[in-house]
């Protein structure tokens, strides 16, 4: 059975897209995978591991161009919260780091309330607090 999950992004600045993940409180995984085209994380209590990397090597990776997130988005992550409280410190964490809301804050129906952040890179994440508001 597979151990762990680890997320890849493409960028096209490595220091501004480490500057965002910072901001919103993502934590540096030391060791391995830091390099001059690469940067990794860990996310969350259950230790997920985000690697970014500059567009060139990415591309490597996958043998396909970068999708264009100006357009279309690839994929949509989804970042549980503790409360509405901390759903709203993301987003204005987010705007802080260089990123950006797509969805402003707010309920998102029954007991959920939630918000959309981009990266600078425009890959899109949801920031849910399932718990009301």
């Amino acid at each position: 059975m597979t151990q762990d999950l680890w997320l890849n992004l493409p960028v096209r600045d490595l220091a501004r897209s480490v500057a965002f993940y910072q901001a919103i409180g993502f934590e540096r995984n030391p060791g391995p995978g830091n390099t001059d085209a690469s940067a990794s994380f860990v996310v969350g209590e259950k230790r997920i591991v985000l690697m970014l990397f500059v567009d060139d090597v990415f591309k490597r990776f996958v043998g396909t161009e970068v999708s264009d997130t100006s357009i279309g988005s690839e994929v949509l992550f989804s970042l549980g919260a503790d409360s509405a409280a901390q759903v709203d410190e993301l987003a204005r964490r987010a705007c802080e780091g260089g990123g950006s809301v797509f969805g402003e804050p707010g309920s998102a129906g029954g007991s959920m309330y939630g918000c959309g952040i981009s990266d600078p890179d425009g890959h899109r994440w949801n920031v849910l607090f399932m718990g009301g508001q």
